[in-house]
């Protein structure tokens, strides 16, 4: 098998570059976890739930951790541009309308989250500048963020990948540090504290307000995690991405345990659930340890964290648009690559939706973005549910068909699959139960039901190209 250094801007048929390395893989999937969502959205489940918001975590967790195996499975015996969009279709191979019904929604549903988290992130960054730069128009700040980010991802794939390996690695630094302190002040190896875990308990009891909070923490939490599967979609401009795919994903379970459960708990361990200070929950844990500058590190770290997301949706959106051109569910003029194997008019399409978002923002915030806001979360959940029962149904076809490329395999299959896809099912049901959870899932409902009249529309007018079995497809779907 050919070195990194040997595929280093190699280009395969499909146009793309294989230009990033172990490293970048690495900390895209680090990155894709470690979001602002946990430095500022866990106070929301605190405050809810109480000490039990680690549980919640946990629980959204291992789902998390169950369709990242099911990826990895799937990814490493046939990295493909667009990954979960192609096993979507593939899964359905013996009845091909189906099978394009699956991947077309899989594929737009994704690129829709993506293009609203860049207009989100936007304007979530603006607000974080302005901490520092107060008198400048926010709408400006969001509008030359989007531009700054879309150079960077139109320059070339490895400038994509340097930029998240630097926002990764400040991220992972940050959470890593934090844990580190939080360790030492709870064991009372900080100086004037003696060890304890009393605020656990100390305020109501360990979950305060019920069951029903921790469930509701779950559902709400699924948004946080969504993220790491942007590694099997770099997997297709990867040099080994067998290789780079495996290691990323195996390492899921380690990140989610630690960097979102492990710091929760330090946090509810150090600051009182019930005091306003967990509105910001590192800022105050910080603070009850005595970190001088407390404000001004988090910000920047809440600022990066923006920032990678930004980065990640611009890329994860322009390359699921471009393997949709490759079978017809969008315009074959987006399909375009530049000279350094970038799809350009997949970015830039892109970046008009998030500058029409950013506009909506400032224009029609309680009506059109509301509606965007509200919408995209639950469609995340879609999104799983099906790369859930495209694993559910390739895998059977792996086993007959190709087994040898069986190299990383889901867990306990077919039962901890069935698990999974319960348990997102149940998250979207028990959606219609929670007063504050109806909205976003009645608009993500009306999302998918617009995207089924996109693909009745496709279906009538477009073109339907055959699926091939597992054994006649490619090694390498970036290769196609």
């Amino acid at each position: 098998m050919p070195s990194e250094q040997d595929n280093q801007g190699a280009t395969g048929p499909s146009g793309l570059q294989h230009s990033l390395k172990q490293r970048h893989m690495t900390m895209i999937a680090l990155g894709g976890v470690i979001g602002a969502g946990l430095f500022v959205g866990s106070g929301v489940l605190i405050q809810s739930a109480g000490p039990a918001a680690v549980i919640s975590f946990l629980i959204t967790g291992v789902l998390v951790v169950l369709v990242m195996r099911m990826l990895g499975e799937m990814a490493v015996a046939m990295p493909a541009v667009g990954s979960f969009y192609e096993y979507a279709r593939l899964a359905w191979g013996n009845n091909s309308a189906v099978g394009e019904m699956a991947g077309f929604l899989t594929g737009w549903m994704y690129w829709y989250f993506w293009v609203i988290v860049v207009a989100l992130e936007a304007v979530a960054g603006a607000q974080l500048i302005q901490f520092w730069l107060p008198d400048l128009p926010s709408w400006v700040i969001s509008l030359v963020l989007i531009v700054l980010l879309t150079a960077t991802n139109l320059f070339s794939v490895k400038s994509f990948g340097e930029f998240e390996f630097w926002f990764a690695s400040i991220k992972v630094a940050a959470i890593v540090v934090f844990l580190f302190l939080g360790v030492l002040y709870v064991m009372g190896l900080w100086p004037a504290v003696t060890p304890g875990l009393s605020n656990l308990t100390a305020h109501g009891g360990f979950a305060p307000n019920g069951i029903a909070p921790i469930l509701t923490g779950a559902v709400a939490a699924t948004g946080f995690y969504f993220g790491a599967e942007i590694v099997t979609i770099a997997a297709a401009e990867c040099a080994e991405p067998e290789k780079a795919v495996a290691r990323a994903t195996n390492s899921v379970i380690t990140r989610v345990l630690v960097f979102y459960v492990g710091s929760v708990l330090l946090v509810v361990a150090i600051v009182p659930w019930n005091s306003a200070g967990v509105a910001t929950p590192y800022v105050s844990a910080l603070e009850a340890m005595g970190v001088p500058g407390v404000a001004q590190i988090m910000n920047a770290v809440v600022l990066t964290a923006v920032l990678s997301a930004l980065n990640s949706g611009l890329y994860a959106s322009s390359r699921m648009l471009f393997a949709l051109t490759k079978r017809g569910d969008a315009p074959k003029a987006l399909a375009k690559l530049s000279k350094n194997g970038v799809p350009v008019r997949a970015i830039l399409f892109g970046t008009l939706f998030g500058y029409a978002s950013v506009v909506m923002s400032y224009i029609s915030p309680d009506k059109v973005f509301a509606f965007l806001v509200n919408s995209y979360g639950t469609v995340a959940i879609f999104v799983y549910v099906l790369i859930a029962i495209s694993q559910l149904r390739l895998r059977a076809r792996l086993e007959r068909e190709a087994p040898e490329r069986l190299l990383v395999r889901m867990w306990c299959y077919p039962y901890l699959t069935y698990v999974a896809i319960f348990g997102m099912i149940s998250i979207v049901v028990a959606m219609a139960f929670i007063p504050e959870q109806r909205t976003p899932l009645a608009l993500g409902v009306v999302s998918l039901l617009v995207l089924m009249v996109a693909y009745a529309a496709r279906l009538r007018w477009g073109s339907r190209p055959q699926i091939a079995s597992i054994a006649e497809e490619p090694r390498h779907y970036s290769e196609m």
